[in-house]
């Protein structure tokens, strides 16, 4: 029974990297996620069998009641709601390993050794971080919690009190001292910690809180296979924390900011209108201009942002891209690494409405294309694509690569209002003299401007 159990861990290993292998690209990533799936239920049914569990009764129940849910959230999840689901599974997953490693811990509190104790200690401290921070991230993206970033006096001491405190906690509970209390008090302030680690971190990176949380919940369950003397556990939850770090890594290089200014430089805003630009003034056009333009340009980039997931436009944005490909433009999206509120958030969108892959283009593949281009369209999107980060020193945006955007001979933005991004900034390019605002619900504008093109083929 070893060796079978070894030779299924090996090819649920196997899976696992493959899996992660194919999801680099999207037209394999369905793929890779059938792999990964297949990988972790090979490596469940091994599990299992190996430890020869004589009771099945609450196991069949889990997989009745998990396998029950997750259909009914995978079948009612809208897009917009992606990033909270996302939060929500990284809470489980701490959630968890925490409880697994705890379990352990009470189960034999009297014969742990001082490297089981270390590792139960990670397991929890990571997991129930991991949890309480996931879901403060959670009620962020869901509304429940204002955008902008919590602070108040004394939040950064007060932050490494606790986080020292807990250190010194588990060193004391290693060590053998008031094994059941300390370990009660260490949940507590790990609980707190990722409260008041999350609270200071605004909606703009939240994107990238997501990835680490998603790297924490993967150590902890490392954690827990140490724990667990798992081998499997170890490997997948290596796998998971190292991908969420790389990710994390790739997602702070795209912001410009070290991860330190992200986790406490408390960047962001709840979207208001800025001072300055309510006393400007700008253009309104009406979508029936935005058509004209669009109509007549050759070439056109396509900027998506968070207002078209809000909107859940990306279908009628779909239907606009045909158009334009008929009448003979060359149409193509511009993908910033952190537009939306999660990873690749933009790329699901658009494949969820079958916008060819070969059509996405990252920024890097784009951005020196901009200043050839007839026409640029912005949906949704506004701190990626602003000026600032290239010339205003003291804003939060400053040294962040951006799209291009305003060296496009035209630049079209459908918005709700002048409302500032994330990051509090006002974009000057809305005022930009060859900049049209086409102010309303993405999904409404868009949908006149293919009314539009509709009743007009051809130029």
């Amino acid at each position: 029974m070893a060796v079978i159990k070894d030779i299924s861990y090996l090819i649920a290993a196997s899976l696992f990297i493959l899996g992660m292998k194919k999801l680099s690209s999207p037209k394999t990533a369905r793929f890779g996620n059938f792999l990964s799936m297949l990988g972790m239920l090979i490596a469940v049914v091994a599990t299992l069998f190996d430890k020869q569990i004589l009771d099945f009764t609450f196991i069949i129940a889990g997989l009745v009641i998990g396998t029950f849910i997750g259909t009914i959230v995978a079948k009612k999840i809208e897009m917009t709601s992606m990033p909270q689901m996302v939060a929500l599974f990284n809470s489980f997953g701490g959630g968890a390993s925490a409880l697994v490693a705890f379990a352990q811990f009470m189960r034999f509190r009297q014969d742990n050794t001082a490297f089981v104790i270390s590792t139960i200690v990670v397991s929890v401290l990571i997991g129930t971080v991991t949890f309480t921070g996931s879901v403060i991230a959670f009620a962020r993206l869901q509304g429940i919690m204002r955008g902008a970033p919590i602070v108040f006096k004394g939040q950064k001491p007060l932050n490494f009190l606790v986080f020292a405190a807990a250190v010194v906690l588990s060193v004391l509970l290693v060590l053998g001292h008031s094994p059941l209390l300390i370990m009660l008090l260490i949940l507590f302030l790990s609980c707190l910690f990722g409260i008041l680690a999350v609270l200071p971190i605004g909606g703009a990176d939240m994107p990238v809180v997501i990835s680490l949380l998603n790297s924490f919940s993967g150590l902890a369950a490392a954690a827990a296979g140490f724990v667990l003397s798992s081998s499997m556990l170890i490997i997948a939850g290596s796998l998971v924390g190292a991908s969420g770090i790389i990710l994390t890594n790739i997602m702070c290089k795209a912001m410009n900011r070290p991860l330190s200014n992200v986790l406490f430089g408390a960047v962001g805003s709840d979207g208001a209108p800025a001072a300055k630009g309510e006393k400007r003034q700008v253009t309104d056009y009406a979508a029936e201009d935005a058509g004209m333009m669009l109509e007549s340009a050759q070439s056109v980039i396509i900027v998506p942002g968070y207002g078209l997931a809000v909107a859940q436009a990306q279908h009628v944005l779909h239907e606009l891209q045909t158009l334009l490909q008929e009448n003979g433009s060359t149409v193509r999206f511009a993908i910033h690494p952190v537009a939306g509120r999660m990873p690749g958030h933009m790329n699901v969108l658009l494949a969820e409405a079958n916008v060819p892959y070969d059509r996405l283009y990252e920024m890097e593949a784009i951005n020196d294309d901009f200043r050839h281009t007839d026409a640029v369209l912005v949906v949704g999107a506004n701190d990626v694509i602003n000026p600032a980060a290239r010339t205003k020193k003291e804003s939060a945006l400053y040294g962040m690569p951006i799209l291009n955007v305003d060296q496009a001979k035209t630049v079209i933005i459908i918005k709700r209002s002048l409302g500032v991004g994330f990051a509090g900034e006002d974009n000057e390019l809305f005022y930009d003299p060859k900049t049209m605002m086409v102010f309303g619900d993405a999904k409404k504008m868009l949908t006149e401007l293919v009314g539009y093109l509709k009743k007009n083929p051809g130029v």
